[in-house]
């Protein structure tokens, strides 16, 4: 009988490059970033008891952040607590907000599982999740050879039922076919979704009058884009694709609407009406009080907790704090948006450690939420904090 949330089953092959070269095949193409081994060789095994619920929490959480979403909509005073930028504000009150559940179709929750299966969400991905490579090809080509369920082979006909429903004309992405993470992720949505799109440079994209095209001069009007939409107050031409979304020239999956969700300001909101007994049922307050972390938008905490940009991506900006209050660790590798955008102060959650032929590391539990519905798992190894340096491990369920 095994007590952990977690175990590991098997060790690297030695064949690793022809395996590498296998999964290139399949469309994962960065098994190796740099020379560096980003795909671990081995299986990690979730517990089925562990993993149900988390799927559970997941679908409740999910619930949770759109009912707060609809309530924020029209309040500045919100939107400004939250980060969001205000050359997205007039859009977000002008366009018609997704049906109940869609305001992101294509999503990930990353949560801490201790080691004792204790749950707890960090934060939701609602606008521009990567890993879909991974959790959607790779991890049940991984759970296949080790005879273990995986929840991830639902993934492609969500994709494709969401995007028959979305019905994206264009897929893009920045540096198209130069970056192989983002080129790849938007390739594989698309050969999952089945529909014949064109794959775009973002960077090669430009507004005519409110009219979105791209380098060919063709019209956008359907766009599935791996770019964060907060970076449309920083970006040059940013005000010009803000101000084509509102004119609904152009429609952009996901929805405009998700930015309310991906910022971590969302999550300070939704702790501070549960504290106060605000808007939730009895039930979605006790479902707050079991899965989320405490969070505010300041450091009011007498223990241990982490800081964060609420628009802060890949590890970038977290910086953990000991119980003391003194820093005790910050990322180096991430880019930090903390100079754009506020910060979100949350208490620290343990992360379950797993013993891999690499060593020792910390393991972080994403869950994808496509179509409205939890999918599939990803799993991420790295250090107390899991950015641009940790790696890809694949998670089964037993």
């Amino acid at each position: 009988m095994i007590d952990e949330a977690f175990y590991v089953l098997g060790s690297p092959a030695p064949n690793r490059q022809d395996r590498v070269g296998t999964l290139a095949d399949l469309g994962f193409t960065w098994a190796d970033l740099e020379g560096d081994p980003y795909w671990i060789d081995q299986l990690v095994v979730i517990q089925r008891n562990v993993y149900e619920e988390l799927e559970l929490a997941s679908q409740q959480l999910w619930h949770i952040f759109d009912k707060t979403v609809r309530f924020t909509l029209g309040k500045h005073d919100l939107y400004r607590m939250m980060g969001i930028p205000e050359v997205l504000w007039h859009g977000l009150d002008t366009l018609e907000m997704e049906e109940a559940g869609a305001i992101s179709r294509y999503a990930r929750f990353d949560f801490a599982i201790s080691n004792g299966g204790d749950i707890k969400l960090l934060e939701l991905n609602a606008d521009t999740p990567t890993g879909y490579v991974e959790a959607s090809v790779v991890t049940p080509w991984m759970c296949a050879q080790y005879g273990i369920s995986s929840p991830n082979e639902i993934m492609k006909q969500l994709v494709a039922d969401a995007w028959a429903v979305e019905q994206p004309d264009t897929v893009a992405c920045v540096a198209y076919g130069i970056h192989a993470e983002d080129s790849g992720t938007i390739d594989m949505l698309a050969r999952h979704s089945g529909r014949e799109m064109v794959h775009v440079d973002c960077l090669e994209l430009w507004v005519d009058q409110g009219i979105l095209k791209d380098a060919q001069n063709r019209v956008i009007e359907r766009l599935f884009a791996l770019y964060p939409k907060e970076w449309m107050a920083i970006d040059d031409g940013g005000d010009a694709l803000a101000y084509a979304m509102e004119m609904e020239h152009v429609k952009l999956f996901n929805s405009p609407h998700a930015i309310i969700l991906q910022s971590k300001g969302l999550q300070a909101l939704i702790w501070g009406m549960h504290e106060l007994g605000l808007l939730y049922t009895e039930e979605e307050h006790a479902i707050i009080e079991r899965y989320m972390l405490p969070t505010y938008n300041k450091a009011v905490f007498d223990g241990s907790y982490v800081s964060k940009s609420m628009f802060g991506r890949e590890g970038g900006s977290v910086q953990l704090f000991d119980p003391a209050g003194q820093l005790e660790v910050k990322d180096e590798a991430g880019f930090d948006t903390s100079r754009y955008f506020p910060l979100v102060y949350q208490k620290r959650a343990d992360l379950a450690q797993v013993e891999l032929d690499a060593g020792t590391f910390h393991l972080l539990t994403g869950i994808f939420v496509i179509h409205g519905k939890p999918c599939g798992l990803l799993g991420r190894a790295g250090g107390l904090i899991t950015g641009n340096a940790s790696h890809f491990v694949a998670l089964g369920v037993q």
